[in-house]
């Protein structure tokens, strides 16, 4: 009977593991899933949920920046950064810099917060729906990266080429081709980008590119993503 009984206990347990296990999973890759969407939204949220490319320069844009104007200001990353640090990271020099402080305290923070922020008069983006400013205020929140530790600011990058030419030779290649020539519409080359703007690589690869069938690395291990990085760096620069 004691027998019968311990196998019962541990059926129910095994089972009840089991269901744990299932449903932790999914809510996982959903949460990795909606901040890898937020990480578009970030880059270019017009382009993600289809809208028109907004024609004037946005109101709250600097007047002290004149090098860049039109939909190119309306871009979350645009003031804040790649690496979300704003006039203390990446931007503090440069086209894009307009001393706008970054969004790193609001790591860890109540996405409620984010939203508020960017319905405000300051931002004025109320007209994006309320679901993709979730994934865009989780991703804010919980979808941080702190580059620094990945990142130099003489833009080398802390990763392993060796491992990350595997991890490309298998990920990338297949869109961007072994020299990171393609796809061809590409102004420049992936080498050339990635050295040039270290910070923009690694979010793309975390994140995947705003309405393109480019994958987001964000479920996998940081190193895997960084590795990559320091890989794609070395890739000819002709182009």
């Amino acid at each position: 009977m004691k027998k019968r009984n311990l196998a019962k206990g541990l059926g129910i347990l095994l089972s009840a593991g089991l269901i744990a296990f299932s449903t932790t999973i999914p809510v996982q890759a959903e949460e990795d899933s909606a901040m890898a969407r937020g990480g578009q939204l970030y880059d270019k949220w017009f382009a993600v949920i289809g809208a028109d490319k907004p024609k004037d320069t946005h109101k709250s844009w600097p007047a002290s920046n004149t090098k860049k104007k039109g939909n190119a200001t309306w871009r979350c990353k645009a003031c804040h950064g790649w690496d979300l640090r704003g006039a203390d990271g990446a931007y503090a020099s440069g086209s894009y810099k307009t001393g706008i402080r970054g969004l790193r305290e609001f790591d860890g923070g109540n996405p409620a917060d984010v939203v508020a922020a960017v319905k405000d008069s300051t931002h004025g983006l109320g007209m994006i729906p309320d679901a993709d400013l979730a994934d865009l205020a989780l991703f804010v929140t919980k979808g941080q990266v702190d580059m620094t530790k990945y990142i130099n600011s003489d833009k080398s990058v802390n990763g392993d080429p060796a491992k990350g030419a595997a991890y490309y030779n298998t990920l990338c290649v297949g869109c961007h081709g072994k020299n990171g020539e393609k796809p061809k519409d590409m102004s420049k080359s992936l080498g050339k980008v990635v050295s040039g703007n270290p910070w923009e690589g690694l979010h793309k690869i975390l994140n995947g590119q705003p309405d393109e069938a480019m994958p987001a690395l964000r479920a996998l291990p940081i190193d895997i993503a960084v590795d990559t990085l320091a890989y794609t760096a070395t890739l000819p620069k002709d182009k």
